[in-house]
């Protein structure tokens, strides 16, 4: 019996937000117990739905096929997309991110998940799965996606950007040796979401752009046996691989980390205009998209970027995109910071309505009423929230039940 984790990377909190030593959440239980295991199917040989206990998990493990074990250093190589050569000296560029990395022989680009290998460009993580579970559609977030449904959810490793106040940094500034793995191609992968009986695929944990031949060819397999697809990601992607992969997905959650460049520069050590241009792109694709914002107090928080944001989302994007404000809780390099107070949630909430933005929520703020989704028009309750429990009490397919106003999203 674990009674306490000394280790702050471990901390939980209770429903007011004080510091609770005594309790662990599901995904920090099983990071505890093992780093570097590939999550949830390592550990038990079975991916269980969200809210299953390990011992639920163990008692079915004859469901999914066992596969081998792969020892720490033996990568599997494939070969990368988006690159060209630069000549003689057998050095890459990368056209997959806005960083276009310049990668001699022998070197690997910012991700730390592509290598130079004699002058051709090369994905280490593909096959290379580290975290595999069953998730409410809510948690990613995405509420106007399939509302109440399951995602067989999965990652490798890496990102291409490093967030101060990463949750899943254990693996997102990880490099491909550094965490066991076990292979799973786009078939195998795609049979075990059908397995799970969950109607999406989700990518998720890490940033799915550094896997993106992975994260295609899996997406393209599930679309063969009718399952749909899912990227939960930072958006800082180059426009012709984002717009290809719009082929095979059939929504995106963005985190727009912020709203000033100088946020994304120190914070982020990315850059906010590529991230602007990709939602653009996923408006021109006519692809359902949904934006997270995580509230970081006194980076991100003023008043008046957050005005500024609002506006151009409803400008450039439209009223009816779903954003979602987050409360930040200290983890990974930003522990000097507390959580984000619900007042200045709730102001930013407000902030975004006054803006004209017609669906803006709160998330990680326990049981507030704007985790639920209103009718825009005569304002009454649609569906119901509750962390990822989830009631849909007025919604009939895609309208409301009282006035009969459609509300925009993906419900069948």
């Amino acid at each position: 019996m674990i009674d306490k984790i000394p280790d702050p990377q471990f901390m939980n909190y209770d429903r007011d937000g004080a510091p609770d030593e005594s309790a662990m959440t599901r995904r920090q239980f099983l990071t505890f117990l093992g780093r570097g295991a590939i999550g949830l199917c390592a550990l038990t040989g079975v991916c269980a739905a969200a809210g299953g206990s390990l011992l639920q998990a163990a008692a079915t493990s004859d469901t999914l096929p066992q596969l081998p074990a792969v020892a720490k250093d033996d990568l599997y190589i494939a070969d990368a997309r988006y690159w060209k050569s630069l000549g003689e000296n057998r050095r890459v560029r990368c056209g997959l991110c806005p960083l276009e990395c310049v990668v001699p022989p022998g070197g690997r680009g910012h991700c730390r998940v592509r290598e130079n290998r004699k002058g051709a460009y090369k994905t280490l993580v593909y096959n290379r799965p580290v975290s595999m579970n069953v998730d409410p559609i809510e948690k990613k977030p995405l509420f106007h996606y399939l509302p109440g449904s399951r995602a067989f959810s999965l990652a490798t490793v890496g990102c291409n950007i490093e967030c101060l106040f990463c949750q899943n940094w254990q693996i997102s500034q990880a490099r491909p040796e550094d965490i066991p793995s076990k292979p799973v191609t786009p078939s195998e992968m795609a049979g075990l979401a059908r397995k799970s009986e969950s109607p999406v695929i989700a990518f998720t944990y890490s940033e799915p752009t550094v896997y993106y031949e992975y994260m295609y060819d899996i997406a393209a397999e599930g679309k063969k046996i009718g399952l749909r697809s899912v990227m939960i990601s930072n958006g800082f992607m180059q426009e012709q691989p984002l717009r290809d992969l719009c082929g095979v997905l059939s929504a995106v959650k963005i985190d727009l980390k912020a709203f000033t460049e100088k946020f994304y520069h120190e914070t982020c050590s990315g850059q906010l205009k590529p991230v602007l241009k990709t939602l653009e792109v996923l408006r021109d694709m006519k692809m359902w998209f949904e934006i997270v914002v995580l509230i970081v107090p006194t980076l991100n928080d003023s008043p008046s970027e957050i005005r500024e944001m609002a506006r151009w989302i409803r400008q450039n994007l439209g009223p009816d995109v779903p954003v979602h404000f987050t409360r930040f809780s200290p983890t990974y390099k930003i522990r000097n910071l507390p959580r984000t107070p619900v007042a200045t949630m709730e102001k930013c909430h407000d902030i975004a309505r006054e803006a004209g933005l017609r669906f803006v929520y709160l998330g990680n703020v326990w049981n507030h009423r704007h985790e639920n989704t209103y009718c825009p028009s005569c304002e009454k309750m649609l569906i119901r929230r509750q962390g990822y429990y989830t009631e849909i009490i007025g919604l009939d397919k895609g309208a409301c039940r009282h006035c009969g106003t459609a509300v925009p999203g993906v419900w069948i």
